[in-house]
């Protein structure tokens, strides 16, 4: 493990024999993890890869608060999230996560900047305070210059920079990707990950990101693989 992760430290997040299954049509039950292990320490960016249908972003939503396992628990910081009532709930989804998908789910009718302060305007923050924070998060990602360019007058680089952007709005500090690379060219890829990477240093944020991208994942501290419902070691 590298950049200053000590693996001595008690895990951010940590999940304990996480089971979850999926209703076929013959039903039958398809089960993508079983029993699944997974610590995860402060500062640390992991590196989940898989087969397609394994599970991964399964395992992404149950971390984050946004799907139910069928067993076992996730404990944020010694927590578990399986006991938190609807509010809470929310508010770890909210406040302690941020999310980066493979789309960026950017609302093409909004400004750039209004995109990325979304989650502080349906909070009803003052639209001068949200705006000063979106300015600042897309200085970061190098767009503040294109603040109100609307999506459509990006690159899907830049607006997968937009989106990660957004994910930092609410200063979480566990951000979740699902395939953040995985609409770009590999030239953009690169790009956008170096850019994401630096981002979650600076902050000292904790990330689990999933990804069909060797490359990109072997650049993590760690990288693991999902396999029959379960994480395999260092790959």
């Amino acid at each position: 493990m590298t950049s200053g992760t000590d693996a001595s430290m008690d895990p951010l997040i940590r999940a304990v024999e996480i089971s979850k299954g999926f209703l076929q049509p013959d039903g039958s039950t398809l089960l993508v993890l079983d029993r699944l292990d997974l610590d995860v320490h402060p500062g640390e960016i992991l590196a989940v890869t898989g087969a397609s249908g394994s599970g991964k972003s399964t395992l992404l939503h149950i971390l984050g608060g946004l799907d139910k396992a069928d067993g076992g628990r996730v404990l944020f910081s010694g927590r578990n999230i399986g006991e938190l009532n609807p509010e809470r709930l929310n508010h770890y989804r909210n406040q302690s996560v941020g999310f980066v998908y493979q789309f960026h789910h950017l609302l093409p009718e909004l400004l750039v900047w209004e995109n990325v302060a979304f989650p502080y305007l349906i909070r009803r923050f003052h639209k001068n305070e949200a705006r000063e924070k979106a300015q600042q998060l897309l200085e970061r990602v190098g767009l503040a210059a294109k603040a109100v360019n609307l999506p459509r007058d990006l690159s899907g680089g830049e607006r997968q920079r937009v989106a990660i952007a957004r994910s930092l709005v609410n200063d979480p500090q566990l951000l979740l990707a699902d395939e953040p690379t995985g609409n770009l060219d590999l030239a953009t890829g690169r790009t956008v990950f170096a850019l994401f990477r630096e981002l979650v240093r600076q902050d000292g944020l904790t990330a689990v990101m999933v990804t069909h991208n060797l490359e990109l994942a072997k650049s993590a501290d760690r990288h693991l693989d999902l396999a029959e419902g379960r994480l395999i070691g260092e790959v």
